[in-house]
C-alpha cells in the first residue's frame, strides 16, 4: 500500500511537464517554461523540506497524517492549473504550492517504510523509489493517450490519483512497529546529522546523483526532440518520455534485490559510475541509428536513478532512529537544491550552444559522488 500510495501521489510532480507545450502556446514568454515549471516544483519541495526537517514533524507526528494532508492539499494545489486564462505568476505559484506538499509525500513515504523495515531497508526503498518513478513518468503516458486530448485531464488525473494514495495510505498503514518518536523540538539536529561521517558520505553521494537525475528527467523530452531533428524523424515524444523515465522502476527493484547481497554502497557507487559514463558520452548517442539511440536511452534512464534508494537507504541506517526522518527529509532538501541548479543550468545553455553537447555539464554530478564515495 505504500508503494501504491506513493505511485500515485508522485504523478503530481511532472504533471505540469507533460503538457508543457500546451501551456506554452497560452503564454507569449522568452524565457524556457520547461525549465522555470520543474525549477518551482523543486524550489517548492526545497522549502517543504526544510521547513520539515527543522521542524522535526516526520519524527514528532503520525507520518501516516502528514502523508494525507501533504497529498490532499498537493492535488487542490494541481488544480490551480486549470483556471481560466491562469497568468505565469499564479501558474509557477501553483506548481512551486505543489512541491512543497510533495514534501509530505516522496521523504514521508521512506519514513513510513522505514519504520516497517529494520533488515532488508535497500530492498523496500527499491520498491518504494520504483513507484516514484513510475508516478513522476505516468503524466506523460496520460498526456500520450488521453482519451479527449485535453490537457485537463493530464491534471485531473493526477489530482485524483493524489486524493486515492492519500487517503490510501491514512487507512490502511498505521505506524510502523520501529519508529521511534521524537519528543520535543529539536532545531540544531541538522548539524548534529552532518556531524557522522557515515551518514556526511552517504549524503555528498546523494548530492552528486541529484545533479544528474532530475536535469536528465526534465530534458528527456529535449533529448528526443534534438534527436528527432539531428536525424529528420518523427518521434513519439510523450510516449518514449515515459518508457525512459519509467524503465527505472526495474532498476530500482533489480538494485533493491542485489544489495541485499552486495550491500548499497557497491550498487549506488556502480550505478552512480556507469550514468556518469552516459553523460560523458552523451554527444555519441545524438549519431546512433534510432534503435540503439532508443536502447542507449533505457540503460541510461536505468542507471540515473538506480542508486537512489540505496543512497537514501545508506542515509537512513547512519543515524540513530528516531531521526531518520528527518535525515531522509534534510538530504532531500540539499538534494533538490542542487537539482534546481543544473536545471537552470541547461535552460540557461539550451540556446547558446550545440544541443548535443549539453548533457556534458551533467557528468559534473557523478564525478563528484564517486570522489566523495571513494574519498
Amino acid at each position: 500500500m505504500i508503494i501504491i500510495s506513493q505511485f500515485f501521489c508522485t504523478s503530481l510532480w511532472f504533471a505540469g511537464n507533460a503538457i508543457v507545450d500546451t501551456l506554452v502556446t497560452q503564454f507569449d514568454v522568452d524565457f524556457n517554461l520547461l525549465g522555470y515549471l520543474i525549477s518551482f516544483v523543486q524550489f517548492g519541495f526545497i522549502i517543504g523540506t526544510l521547513i520539515f526537517a527543522l521542524l522535526t514533524l516526520a519524527d514528532r507526528f503520525s507520518p501516516s497524517r502528514i502523508f494525507i494532508i501533504c497529498a490532499f492539499l498537493g492535488g487542490v494545489c494541481n488544480l490551480f492549473l486549470l483556471v481560466p486564462e491562469i497568468t505565469i505568476f499564479n501558474l509557477l505559484t501553483a506548481r512551486f504550492a505543489t512541491g512543497f506538499f510533495l514534501a509530505g509525500i516522496y521523504p514521508i513515504g521512506m519514513k513510513i517504510a522505514s519504520d516497517y523495515y529494520k533488515d532488508g531497508l535497500g530492498k523496500a526503498l527499491g520498491y518504494l523509489v520504483g513507484a516514484l518513478v513510475l508516478g513522476t513518468a505516468l503524466p506523460h503516458l496520460i498526456n500520450e493517450y488521453s482519451w479527449s486530448n485535453d490537457y485537463k485531464t493530464v491534471i485531473i488525473s493526477t489530482s485524483l490519483l493524489a486524493f486515492i494514495g492519500g487517503l490510501a495510505m491514512w487507512l490502511t498503514v498505521p505506524d510502523g512497529p520501529y519508529r521511534k518518536l521524537v519528543s520535543k523540538l529539536q532545531l540544531g539536529i541538522v548539524i548534529q546529522l552532518f556531524s557522522i561521517q557515515s551518514f556526511r558520505k552517504a549524503s555528498f553521494g546523494y548530492f552528486g546523483h541529484m545533479w544528474e537525475l532530475y536535469a536528465f528527467w526534465a530534458f528527456v523530452p529535449i533529448i528526443l526532440k534534438t534527436y528527432a531533428q539531428t536525424q529528420h524523424i518523427d518521434i513519439q515524444v510523450s510516449f518514449w518520455s515515459f518508457i525512459i523515465i519509467g524503465v527505472g522502476a526495474i532498476s530500482c527493484i533489480l538494485g533493491g534485490l542485489l544489495s541485499l547481497s552486495s550491500g548499497s554502497k557497491k550498487v549506488a557507487y556502480h550505478s552512480l559510475l556507469t550514468s556518469g559514463i552516459f553523460c560523458l558520452a552523451s554527444p555519441l548517442l545524438f549519431q546512433l541509428p534510432f534503435e540503439l539511440f532508443l536502447i542507449a536511452m533505457h540503460i541510461w534512464g536505468m542507471l540515473v536513478i538506480s542508486d537512489s534508494p540505496q543512497f537514501s537507504t545508506m542515509v537512513a541506517t547512519s543515524v540513530p532512529s528516531e531521526l531518520k526522518g528527518t535525515a531522509l527529509t534534510i538530504v532531500n532538501c540539499i538534494g533538490f537544491a542542487i537539482t534546481i541548479i543544473s536545471i537552470q543550468l541547461l535552460s540557461f545553455l539550451a540556446n547558446k550552444i550545440d544541443p548535443t553537447l549539453l548533457y556534458l555539464f551533467l557528468g559534473i554530478g557523478p564525478i563528484f559522488g564517486i570522489y566523495m564515495l571513494r574519498k
